[in-house]
């Protein structure tokens, strides 16, 4: 049954200033909503009125959407807050008692925010703040850990390890392109990982959720692996294109249905599926999920299940405080998107470490402005430098090519579904995006796509002026995410041009491409080359249809497959990150030490076999 989709227009893009006059006379003499129904009704004179008519005032900018307005403008509010529980403070205060009582040495205090109870919050607290204490404040270590086993149960106890129900050791059609023995006995052991990373969530947590900070979700799901005990939002992207190349596609649907449960209850996909992650998101990769998934299948009454969320989904991205509005150096007024958490306190899963990155900030009102960040910065998957962080002033490149590519999404599978006026709406939508995009992050002279730094970064929606000064130079990896979308990799010059960017980059080594140039010993930066830029990547290039662009992708994933492969055989694991500049070299930096598993890793190297295959003679050892 179709679902209401607001009649007003996705977040258009206006050149408008010189017609207002002429567009405020035309629709003076007769009543608006009668004009409109009936110049919508006729496609030519629709897209000349959405072409010239659509101003407004000084902005010259009337900016409609397929969800509610934005609730009025707070000045004095540096954004939205959403509430926390209390058991996330009571953990909390166990994690800054752990690392007090037994040091930092290989300290996680994501740890500690995992942990369940195994008695109520009151008993268990009354417990907590019985034991000994030193003048300091402190606990002795051999008292805590008596603590812990008594009231906490394990992080990750509140999940049972469980059998795919489509696993097969072996499935027909597996990776019918890999021809080497070796090769290919080694894909296999990575499909069969997918045994290892397979979880449910344990009966208990949906019977007593108030003893825990994870999640309940209705399907078995995928983890990363290692500290990542729990389902996270765009690494479930690449999970399932892993989990496609294995011929598992009822446990691909189950992830999808679990993140959609996640949009049924919080109105977005949370970073990760426990509470404390409720106030922010991740890159928003949902709806390709779902179109993956029924390229495969051709199931269409799993693409009518997902459609209303993946709407629901766009609307809370265009929405409030991540809509920015923009007015190019052509006086064109254009919607883009930005990260920004609901939130301005340390985040749970790493308050010891953000308390101590802020300690050196004068007041609270600076503390929560740098918190805040951090956590957008979160949201962005792409956690940098955290002295530096000015996420929320940025928009940035990749966030508004995933929502292109929802637009494009929603628009197909809602015509599939026989939504038409659905597939419209986003149609238009993606169209007026395409145009923001080459006029707000394009750079001729380089060749790439730079992030936006805003020069305001308040919450309230002012219309901010374009500057090239803005556009940040650095060389990223995410500045080529663009050539993933369908729209600009089927731009011929466009995909010659930003191929020879990417060549003289630097980005590209010995073992694939690096995050950036900058080392900063942040784990998101040099050398460290993550699966899901490989894999947008060496996608985009091969979808170009150009010969030239098609090698330069088979190579790079040659060069991802060679050095995960050496890694493996060193160490026995996949992991999360590699150093790039050299083959079989583990990644490193960040927060937390390296983990293995690792869901993502594991599908894009499935993914990559799947598409190139590997021939009978090429070596897969480092050369």
């Amino acid at each position: 049954m179709p679902w209401n989709v607001n009649d007003r227009l996705v977040n258009r893009s206006i050149c408008s200033n010189s017609y207002y006059i002429l567009c405020r006379k035309k629709l003076r003499s007769v009543p608006f909503a009668a004009k409109m129904a009936k110049i919508l009704s006729d496609p030519n004179r629709r897209f000349l009125f959405y072409t010239i008519c659509f101003c407004f005032f000084t902005t010259g900018v009337l900016t409609l959407s397929v969800h509610k307005s934005s609730p009025p403008c707070n000045y004095s509010d540096s954004g939205p807050v959403k509430p926390s529980i209390p058991l996330i403070s009571f953990l909390e205060r166990v994690q800054e008692t752990a690392l007090r009582s037994l040091g930092d040495s290989n300290f996680d205090p994501k740890l500690y925010v995992d942990l369940s109870l195994k008695f109520n919050l009151s008993t268990t607290e009354e417990a907590f703040d019985k034991l000994p204490r030193s003048a300091n404040g402190s606990v002795s270590a051999r008292d805590l850990q008596s603590f812990i086993a008594s009231y906490l149960g394990d992080a990750g106890s509140d999940m049972v390890i469980i059998q795919p129900v489509d696993f097969m050791p072996e499935p027909p059609g597996f990776l019918p392109k890999v021809e080497n023995p070796v090769v290919r006995a080694w894909a296999l052991e990575v499909h069969s990982l997918w045994k290892n990373l397979s979880r449910k969530v344990a009966d208990g947590v949906k019977e007593s959720p108030e003893l825990h900070t994870l999640l309940p979700l209705p399907s078995p799901f995928i983890i990363p692996g290692s500290r990542f005990r729990e389902v996270y939002y765009w690494d479930s992207y690449w999970v399932i294109r892993g989990l496609l190349a294995s011929k598992m596609h009822q446990t691909a649907k189950g992830v999808v249905q679990n993140l959609i449960s996640l949009i049924d209850k919080y109105g977005y996909v949370l970073n990760g599926a426990r509470a404390y992650y409720n106030n922010r998101s991740q890159p928003p990769l949902l709806s390709s999920m779902v179109l993956d998934i029924y390229l495969r299948t051709n199931d269409l009454e799993f693409v009518k299940k997902s459609l209303p969320s993946l709407v629901k989904e766009h609307g809370f991205w265009n929405s409030g405080i991540h809509k920015v509005t923009i007015q190019d150096a052509q006086a064109c007024t254009h919607t883009l998107n930005r990260y920004y958490a609901m939130w301005n306190k340390p985040r749970p899963e790493s308050s010891t470490i953000d308390k101590e990155s802020a300690s050196k900030l004068l007041n609270a009102s600076e503390k929560e402005q740098f918190y805040r960040q951090v956590a957008s910065t979160a949201e962005s998957g792409d956690p940098s430098d955290l002295t530096t962080l000015a996420t929320t002033s940025i928009l940035p490149v990749d966030l508004n090519a995933y929502i292109l590519k929802m637009e494009l999404d929603i628009a197909f599978l809602a015509r599939i579904v026989g939504e038409e006026h659905t597939a419209e709406v986003f149609l238009e939508a993606s169209q007026a995006r395409k145009k923001a995009i080459g006029s707000i992050f394009w750079n001729a002279k380089m060749g790439q796509w730079l992030d936006y730094r805003l020069t305001s970064s308040h919450t309230c929606e002012t219309v901010h002026r374009w500057g090239a000064q803005n556009q940040n130079e650095k060389i990223f990896a995410s500045n080529f995410m663009p050539l993933w979308i369908e729209l600009f990799n089927s731009d011929g010059p466009m995909v010659k041009k930003v191929m020879k960017s990417f060549q003289d980059s630097g980005l590209l080594r010995a073992a694939g491409i690096a995050t950036s140039l900058t080392e900063s010993g942040q784990q998101w930066d040099f050398p460290n080359g993550w699966a899901p830029l490989q894999h947008m990547i060496v996608e985009g290039l091969l979808r170009s249809g150009s010969k030239e662009a098609m090698s330069l992708a088979e190579d790079i994933a040659v060069r991802w497959i060679r050095t995960s492969y050496a890694a493996y055989k060193k160490t026995g694991t996949i992991h999360e990150k590699y150093d790039v500049e050299a083959c079989g070299k583990i990644g490193g930096g960040g927060e937390y030490v390296p983990q293995t598993g690792f869901g993502w890793t594991n599908g894009v190297l499935l993914a990559f076999l799947e598409e190139f295959g590997w021939p009978h003679d090429r070596k897969i050892d480092c050369h």
